[in-house]
């Protein structure tokens, strides 16, 4: 779930507490091109404020039309199946390109409190199921499986929030911090190791975790897995060599280190004396970041993500 989901949900909050009337939209299937993936969520108030999107903006116009022209009278029990795009000229109506078509839910939320503990579950960096079932309106709230995925059979919606990617950052320098800020709009559940005890102070505000320890003992107590990212950021190899020899064997997507090319070469030349094997130690992307000409520690950050990104959407090849 990425940050614009997370301020709807917020903004539902804030919206009940005030006693103002919200509906939620959820996207549940798409064919075709439609604008938004499944799972996609906007909010709307009962003057008609908008926060979040299901589509390029057309479909968000004609919800705002059914509040004002009456078509969605209060107190309704349940939720509803909306579709659009069924046909060519209504796809084109709405700015769903190719034909497109998107279905979505579309419910009054009255008590909020399901709202307040999904937030609170997200923010404890939880991964968590909402089953929402039309027919009544009614939510239940339970602990998501790893692999597990937004699905719908007609009667009941399973949508999944909180993070569902990891990504662990050794060094809690500036350029962490940049990294930090982006990877949590993108979805990431951010933590940071640094053993140093001057760089432990502040993180709490950038939402991430701080994890306390040595690098190596710190990719251990995580246990990586294939949705896990690992990044050494400090330039110090006493720090980055101990966690790099423990994710390059880990099953992490990704494993990089921060440094020049030569400074990359020469931490491969170490990871071998090490005793990592050479199909281990090609695994390890340093210089990380995609070639974009970055200086600064944001476009540092930038070029980062992107690379990660690419790779945990199957997107890498792109870039060889």
């Amino acid at each position: 779930m990425d940050s614009a989901d997370l301020e709807v949900l917020r903004s539902i909050l804030a919206w009940r507490r005030d006693g103002r009337r919200v509906l939620l939209y959820t996207v549940v299937e798409t064919w075709g091109s439609a604008p938004r993936p499944p799972g996609a969520m906007l909010a709307m108030c009962g003057d008609g404020r908008l926060v979040g999107s299901v589509s390029g903006g057309c479909i968000e116009d004609d919800l705002v039309a059914r509040l004002h022209d009456g078509r969605l009278p209060p107190g309704k029990v349940g939720a509803e199946l909306l579709t659009y795009g069924v046909t060519r000229e209504e796809a084109a109506r709405f700015g769903l390109p190719c034909g497109g078509t998107l279905r979505l839910t579309e419910e009054e939320v009255d008590d909020p409190a399901w709202v307040a503990d999904l937030l609170e579950r997200c923010e404890g960096h939880e991964v968590v199921v909402r089953e929402l079932h039309l027919a009544s309106g009614t939510t239940r709230l339970r602990p998501a499986d790893r692999d597990e995925a937004l699905s719908f059979d007609g009667e009941t919606l399973r949508a999944i929030y909180g993070p569902r990617w990891r990504l662990l950052l050794i060094g809690a320098g500036q350029l962490s911090r940049y990294v930090c800020e982006m990877a949590r709009m993108l979805d990431f559940d951010v933590l940071v190791c640094d053993p140093r005890e001057e760089f432990a102070h502040g993180w709490e505000d950038l939402r991430a975790r701080f994890v306390a320890g040595m690098p190596d003992d710190a990719v251990l107590a995580i246990e990586p897995d294939e949705r896990t990212a690992i990044v050494a950021l400090t330039h110090d190899p006493r720090l980055d060599d101990m966690a790099l020899l423990t994710a390059l064997t880990s099953r992490a997507f990704y494993v990089g280190a921060l440094g020049s090319r030569v400074n990359n070469r020469n931490r491969r030349e170490r990871l071998a004396s090490l005793g990592l094997a050479e199909s281990e130690i090609a695994r390890l992307h340093g210089p990380v970041g995609l070639p974009i000409g970055s200086h600064t520690p944001a476009e540092i950050a930038l070029s980062l993500l992107a690379e990660i990104v690419a790779l945990k959407n199957g997107a890498g090849d792109a870039f060889l």
